[in-house]
Order: C-alpha cells, then sequence, then structure tokens
C-alpha cells in the first residue's frame, strides 16, 4: 500500500472510529434512544394513514352529521367527532401535517441562522455587530403575539387568489414561512459562538493562508466542524416548532380546517371537553409525547457528541 493510500485511509478510518463512538455514547442514554423509538412509532403512526385510507375507504375530510360522537366501533376505531368524520385517520392526517411543519420550518429557520451565524463568526468586525445586532432585535420581539399577528394576515390583500387564501395549503406554507422567519437566533447565536473557536485553529489559517476562497474555507472547514451543536440544536428547535405549530392552530390562525392538524383538533374540542373528552385527549396527548421524545431526543444526540459526557 503506498503512502498517498495510507493517508487517506487514516481520516477516514478515524471518522469512523469518531461515529462510532457516538453511537455508543447515544445508546447509553436510554431516555434519547427510548424518545427515537417513540418518535419512529410516531412516524409509522401518521404513515399509516394511507392505507387505512385505501383499505377501509375512509375520507378524513368527509362529514356525516348522523354519525356524529359514535364510540369506537370495527369501523370508526377511535370513534368520530363533531362532524361524523373518523378520528384515528384525522389524528394521523393530522400527525403528518404537525410533524413536517416541524420538520420544514426548523430546516428553513435553520438554513437562516447557519449563514448568519457562520457569516458573524468568519468574518467579524462589523458585519458581526450587524448581524448580531439584528438577531438581538428579533429575540427581544415577543415571539407568540408576534406570529399571531402574522399568522392573521389576509393573503388576499398580498395578490393571492381567495380560493387560495382560504385551502389548507396557504395555512400550511404560511406557518412554516411565518415560524421560519423569526424562530431562526438560537441557531444563530450557537454556530457564530462555534465558528469563533474553530476559526482560530491551525488548520483553518492554513487553508486562508494558501488563498482559499472564504466560502471554501466556511463550507468545507468550519462548517463540518460546528456539527455537533448545529444538530443538537436542530433536534431541540424541531419540538418547540411542532408547539408553536399546535399553539398558532388552537388559537385559529395555523392550518385552517378542514385541513387537520393536533392544533386545530384540539381547538375544535375546545367545547366538547365536558360532552366529548377523549377529542381533546387525542391529539393533545400526541402533542405531549412529541414534544417530550424530541426534547429527549436531543439530549441524547447532544450525551453522544460532546465528548465530555464519558467522564
Amino acid at each position: 500500500m503506498s503512502s498517498s493510500t495510507v493517508a487517506l485511509a487514516a481520516p477516514t478510518e478515524a471518522a469512523v472510529s469518531v461515529w462510532r463512538l457516538r453511537l455508543r455514547r447515544f445508546r447509553r442514554h436510554r431516555a434519547g434512544v427510548a424518545a427515537l423509538v417513540v418518535l419512529l412509532l410516531l412516524v409509522l403512526f401518521v404513515l399509516a394513514a394511507f392505507p387505512i385510507e385505501h383499505v377501509m375507504g375512509i375520507d378524513p375530510d368527509a362529514t356525516d352529521l348522523l354519525s356524529r360522537y359514535e364510540p369506537p366501533s370495527a369501523q370508526h376505531w377511535l370513534g368520530t367527532d363533531e362532524a361524523g368524520r373518523d378520528e384515528l385517520v384525522r389524528l394521523m392526517v393530522g400527525g403528518q401535517i404537525s410533524l413536517l411543519v416541524g420538520l420544514l420550518a426548523t430546516v428553513a429557520g435553520g438554513v437562516i441562522g447557519l449563514l448568519i451565524g457562520v457569516c458573524s463568526g468568519y468574518f467579524g468586525g462589523k458585519l458581526d455587530s450587524v448581524l448580531m445586532r439584528f438577531t438581538d432585535g428579533v429575540i427581544t420581539l415577543p415571539l407568540l403575539p408576534l406570529l399571531i399577528v402574522l399568522g392573521a394576515l389576509d393573503l388576499t390583500k398580498l395578490g393571492f387568489s381567495p380560493d387560495f387564501a382560504h385551502s389548507g395549503a396557504a395555512g400550511f406554507w404560511r406557518i412554516v414561512i411565518i415560524i421560519a422567519i423569526v424562530d431562526w437566533t438560537g441557531i444563530a447565536r450557537i454556530v457564530r459562538a462555534a465558528t469563533l473557536a474553530v476559526k482560530e485553529h491551525d488548520y483553518v489559517r492554513a487553508a486562508r493562508a494558501s488563498g482559499a476562497n472564504a466560502w471554501y474555507v466556511m463550507g468545507s472547514h468550519v462548517l463540518p466542524n460546528v456539527a455537533t451543536p448545529i444538530i443538537v440544536a436542530f433536534t431541540l428547535t424541531v419540538g418547540r416548532v411542532i408547539l408553536f405549530e399546535s399553539v398558532l392552530s388552537f388559537l385559529g390562525f395555523g392550518v385552517v380546517p378542514p385541513t387537520p392538524s393536533w392544533g386545530n383538533m384540539l381547538n375544535n374540542a375546545q367545547e366538547l371537553v365536558t360532552t366529548a373528552p377523549a377529542l381533546a385527549v387525542y391529539p393533545g396527548l400526541l402533542i405531549f409525547i412529541t414534544v417530550i421524545a424530541v426534547n429527549f431526543l436531543g439530549d441524547g444526540l447532544q450525551h453522544a457528541f460532546d465528548p465530555r459526557s464519558e467522564r
């Protein structure tokens, strides 16, 4: 084996051993492993809506006023809601919406925070001051009232057709965009702090001294070495975003019915707590389980990626 082959193989083997070490740490974190199992089960649960709709011929949006508040049966495993719709299938479809909002809004907001954080930390100087003061300004905004105000915007006045403005798709994308543009500050500050530490390392200085482009240095040398806090921050953000979506939908500013989400299902059931409490318990319990599981998964990932966890 030539010396060049050995030089290429050594970093690869080292990277594999590091990931094996992280996997071993994660498996020792019982709460994180249990949370991962719970989240996988939740994903399977919401995806099961497709075969159940096809096999049982259930339309989650079809109303049947003669079948309102039916108890669990062979046809409707969790009964029916206030409009005679199958509760189980609507929970599954609503879970798809809520989880997808959490993932898309986290990724979109994370990209914004990632770009601002890495540019602020790497370039420093006046750009760092401007970006961080802008970030501080966004942090000081009262988040929930701001989300409510933005969620109440009339899309028809922005040039969208009335049919689209009042559709479930408009509510979905509106809430994703709104959360993404205001919930990136935490990731930006974490990435900036990690970039400030990494950019002083010898390999980053050597890359700059060799004349490498700043964007190349950030993409090839900085970001891969700040991946640990980024992964943990993204994971913890997902749970918060799902909670935001649930709150906004509960208040009537999120996903528009009849498109279900766990938040608007909880909103629809708030007046039925005494007559049909199960309609409020089911979506509320799923929101609670999802947020708790995501946060425990974030703790497990932090334990796995932090070398100090060995001690």
